[in-house]
C-alpha cells in the first residue's frame, strides 16, 4: 500500500479582532509565542490571553483610523532552527495583508518567540514598524551568528522586556537593541521593572505603550513623551527606558 504524502500545512490569519474596518488603512499582525523546537500544529487557542488583549486594545484604539488587527496562526509551534518557521509565517502574513487590503502599512507585533519572528520578518516591504515584547533570543557564540538587525533599517522598532523575566533573557534583547540602534535611530526599548515574562503586574501599561507606539508608527499620531524621549535618546538611555507605573492614564504628549 502506497504511503500517503504528508499534507502541506499553511499559515492563516484569524478573523479580524474586533470589527473589521470597511476600508482598511493599516494592519497590525499579532504573533503569539511558540517553542524552540516542535513540529506540532498549534491549536486554535494557541494565541495567549496577552496577545488577544493586545489585539482588542489596538482594534479599539485604531477603529476610527481603519486599523485591521489579525492574529497569525502558525504552521508549526516551533521555530525549528534554520527553518525559522515562525518568521516565515510572519512574512507570509504580511503578504496576505497586501493581498487583502492593498498597499497599507503593517506593524508586526510579537510576544516571546513571536517577538523574535517580528524582528526577523521586519524587513518585509509592507512593514513599517515592529513591536517585540519579551522576545526569545538565542545565546550567540562563534558557531551561532548574531541575530540579524539590518532588516530593521527604515522601520520604527519598540522592544519591551520585564527585568525579572526568567524565561527570556532581558539582557539579550538589550544587546540586540544596541546593535539595531547603531543601524537605525528609530529603535527604542522599555524595561518593566520587577515584572516577569507575562508582564502581569503592568499589563495595562504595556497595552497602552504598545497602542501609543503603533498608532504613531502607522498613522503618524504624536507619540507620548516617554516614547519620543526613548527614540531620541542615545544608548543606553533610550534602550533602558523604564515603563512608569500608570503609563497611559494621562499621556503627556510632545
Amino acid at each position: 500500500m502506497a504511503q500517503q504524502a504528508t499534507p502541506v500545512r499553511t499559515a492563516s490569519l484569524s478573523r479580524a479582532v474586533g470589527q473589521e474596518p470597511t476600508t482598511a488603512t493599516g494592519a497590525v499582525l499579532l504573533l503569539p509565542g511558540g517553542e524552540e523546537i516542535s513540529a506540532r500544529k498549534p491549536s486554535p487557542v494557541w494565541a495567549t490571553a496577552f496577545v488577544r488583549a493586545l489585539g482588542r486594545r489596538l482594534a479599539r484604539d485604531g477603529r476610527g483610523e481603519g486599523l485591521a488587527a489579525h492574529v497569525v496562526h502558525y504552521r508549526y509551534r516551533g521555530w525549528n532552527g534554520s527553518e525559522a518557521h515562525l518568521a516565515g509565517d510572519a512574512s507570509w502574513a504580511a503578504d496576505e495583508v497586501v493581498r487583502r487590503y492593498g498597499d497599507v502599512p503593517v506593524c508586526l507585533l510579537g510576544v516571546g518567540m513571536g517577538g523574535r519572528a517580528a524582528l526577523h520578518a521586519g524587513g518585509h516591504e509592507a512593514v513599517n514598524s515592529v513591536v517585540s515584547i519579551a522576545p526569545w533570543l538565542p545565546e550567540t557564540d562563534v558557531a551561532a551568528p548574531e541575530e540579524p538587525v539590518r532588516q530593521l533599517v527604515g522601520r520604527r522598532v519598540l522592544i519591551v522586556h520585564g527585568t525579572n523575566d526568567e524565561r527570556t533573557d532581558p539582557e539579550l534583547s538589550f544587546r540586540l537593541a544596541t546593535r539595531a540602534k547603531k543601524a537605525n535611530r528609530e529603535v527604542c526599548r522599555f524595561e518593566v521593572h520587577s515584572d516577569g515574562h507575562g508582564l502581569h503586574q503592568h499589563r495595562d501599561e504595556v497595552l497602552a505603550l504598545a497602542s501609543d507606539f503603533v498608532m504613531g508608527a502607522l498613522y503618524g499620531h504624536t507619540v507620548s513623551r516617554p516614547v519620543e524621549d526613548a527614540l531620541a535618546a542615545p544608548p543606553p538611555i533610550g534602550l533602558r527606558m523604564p515603563l512608569a507605573a500608570g503609563f497611559g492614564k494621562s499621556l503627556r504628549r510632545g
